[in-house]
């Protein structure tokens, strides 16, 4: 049988868990964890909007024009600057097939 201690204790220390858990302060970012990872261009645009073949990037940006006026331009990026994905050193490309 369990005595009624040992009860009042277990149900002291859940009611004071969830008090804490409730309402005690958390901040969004703990000071140790970093922000994950992206493979970014120069250009700020991820390899998904470079094209494969000419490297080219086919995104966009909000700038501002000659007027003064907010507008969405192409952006001039050439050549994708970022770091290279892993599946170029270890996967041949499947598609097109060499006749």
């Amino acid at each position: 049988m369990i005595d009624p201690f040992s009860l009042t204790l277990g149900a002291a220390l859940v009611g004071g868990g969830w008090v804490l858990g409730r309402f005690g302060s958390r901040s969004g970012k703990q000071p140790g964890q970093l922000a994950p990872a992206t493979a970014l261009c120069g250009c700020g645009h991820d390899l998904a909007v470079h094209e494969r073949e000419s490297s080219r990037c086919h995104g966009e940006t909000f700038r501002k024009n000659g007027h003064g006026l907010k507008e969405w331009a192409s952006c001039n990026c050439r050549r994708y600057t970022g770091p290279t994905p892993l599946e170029e050193f270890f996967v041949p490309p499947a598609l097109p097939p060499t006749p």
